[in-house]
């Protein structure tokens, strides 16, 4: 169990720095919790980004 925690957790700090480890995500035993740590972190990048979006709108009057 420490293992797939660790690679979600990999995963998630990689998606967020925006770099992809081919060799965890291919994993046999981790790679599916470090896919998925991996899109966590994307989208956790995306919602960042619309809040910084939403915020310059709304100071810009759009």
């Amino acid at each position: 169990m420490d293992d797939e925690i660790l690679a979600y957790d990999t995963g998630r700090a990689d998606g967020i720095a925006g770099r992809r480890d081919h060799l965890r995500a291919g994993h046999p035993a981790t790679g599916a919790d470090y896919r998925m740590g991996f899109l966590d972190g994307r989208i956790e990048v995306f919602h960042l980004l619309a809040a910084v979006r939403r915020i310059v709108d709304e100071h810009d009057g759009r």
